[in-house]
């Protein structure tokens, strides 16, 4: 299993960010962080200097309230869910709170609740994190006005 560290991530995201700047060639998992980091134009300055990113991660930040960091990677680690349905059900549960937001953007957002809930409740208890909390979380977001 790939297992990067913190300071791992943060490499891989400024790199891509500064190759998409310079209209570099991107792989496929590139690619995808790539259009994830155009989202979120409020971070370019996060993803822009390697070495700043290093050395804020051990200095937090009181002030801010997401880590940039963080934040693409759930949208990545969603990505990845829906594209493989997995766990079972997120896929649909993910397309449905889209369709009703409007926006794959937004129905991410609102997936990452979910998300971040399941896996603080996984550590919490000790047990393995439960997919099925997780996908039903997101699908009764689907359903809610």
């Amino acid at each position: 299993m790939f297992t990067p560290s913190q300071a791992d991530v943060r490499r891989f995201f400024c790199d891509v960010a500064a190759k998409t700047r310079a209209g570099q060639p991107l792989d496929a998992l590139q690619t995808l962080t790539s259009a994830w980091l155009v989202e979120h134009p409020e971070y370019a300055a996060d993803f822009a200097d390697v070495d700043q990113a290093l050395a804020r991660m051990s200095q937090p930040d009181e002030a801010a309230n997401t880590n940039p960091f963080l934040h693409v990677s759930m949208h990545l680690s969603i990505s990845e869910q829906c594209s493989i349905d997995q766990p079972r059900g997120i896929r649909q549960a993910v397309e449905l709170l889209a369709a009703r937001r409007g926006s794959v953007h937004d129905a991410h957002h609102e997936a990452m609740e979910c998300l971040g809930r399941m896996v603080w409740e996984s550590q919490r208890s000790g047990l393995p994190p439960d997919g099925t909390s997780y996908v039903d979380c997101v699908q009764r977001r689907a359903t809610q006005d």
